[in-house]
């Protein structure tokens, strides 16, 4: 099993900036790649960015990309998402996710990730 605690969501105004943590721990070798998505009420969940902890290949949605920005720390048990020039559609429940993919876009077929429990972010105009 691999365990995901995200961090860092809260309001702010629009035109703010936040920054989500999530730290992955267990059984890390099960997962090559860690990524955020987002489920906003009504809509779909769609995928925001995602990182290879190893090489460091970096995957975003097209339309975030300009604001938003993935990271990890060294020890690579934490991934970060930098999201700045927040606007009210930003807002939704942020999960982290990690997962195994032998390359590619590791935003797609996430059906057999692990999730956490994900942080509320709420964007004001």
């Amino acid at each position: 099993q691999v365990h995901l605690v995200e961090s860092g969501g809260g309001s702010v105004q629009a035109g703010g900036s936040l920054r989500l943590s999530c730290v992955v721990s267990g059984d890390t070798y099960l997962s090559n790649c860690v990524g955020w998505f987002r489920q906003a009420p009504g809509k779909e969940r769609e995928g925001v960015a995602c990182i290879y902890t190893v090489s460091g290949a970096k995957w975003y949605d097209d339309s975030l990309k300009s604001r938003f920005t993935i990271s990890q720390n060294n020890a690579k048990d934490t991934v970060y998402l930098q999201m700045n020039g927040l606007k009210p559609e930003d807002g939704a429940m942020y999960y982290c996710t990690a997962g195994r993919r032998n390359g590619g876009n590791c935003l797609n077929s996430v059906e057999n990730n692990y999730w956490g429990q994900g942080t509320q972010v709420t964007v004001s105009s």
